[in-house]
């Protein structure tokens, strides 16, 4: 059984998705943003401040590394997860691919207040999502399926992404 793998930008709705489809599909939901956390023993914004963005990419990439190896699971990943190529070859390795997409708007609606998002903690979040989500845009087309969460619930994304599941003959 190959695992769920979401990925998108912060906002996108990865871990409220994901906690909903493993629900209804009966898997476990994996969040490796919580792993990583749990492994470093701070938040996320605390290790960008203190040890960096690079020191945080490694630690992400070793997560994702150990994370491939499971089985059967619906993964949430970082925004960034999928820049690292070794990454996006770990994570398809045993699952499929699903890219959340939303506009920027859309983003800064869904994340304005969150100050734990240390990369929109500048004086334009929006430009920044904008910028961010034109970099990555390559990257999120790796995905397997791309699905426009801007105006669905997290049930219908989740009902969605189960149809997409049953069309490629993953689940009956």
């Amino acid at each position: 059984m190959k695992n769920v793998i979401l990925v998108g930008f912060m906002g996108a709705g990865k871990t409220v998705v994901g906690k909903t489809l493993a629900r209804l599909l009966k898997r476990k939901f994996v969040d490796l943003d919580e792993m990583i956390e749990e492994r470093e023993g701070m938040p996320i914004a605390e290790i960008f401040a203190t040890r960096g963005e690079p020191y945080f990419r490694k630690t992400e990439k070793d997560i994702v590394e150990k994370a491939s190896l499971f089985t059967g699971v619906v993964t949430g990943t970082g925004g960034g997860a999928v820049i690292d190529k070794e990454n996006v070859v770990n994570l398809k390795s045993n699952g499929i691919m699903f890219y959340l997409d939303a506009s920027p708007a859309k983003i800064l609606e869904r994340t304005k207040g969150h100050t734990h998002r240390p990369l929109l903690n500048v004086s334009d979040p929006k430009e920044k999502i904008s910028e961010l989500l034109a970099k990555r845009a390559e990257f999120y087309a790796q995905a397997d399926h791309r699905i426009d969460t801007n105006n669905m619930s997290v049930d219908e994304v989740a009902n969605k992404i189960i149809s997409l599941l049953k069309e490629d003959g993953e689940i009956s």
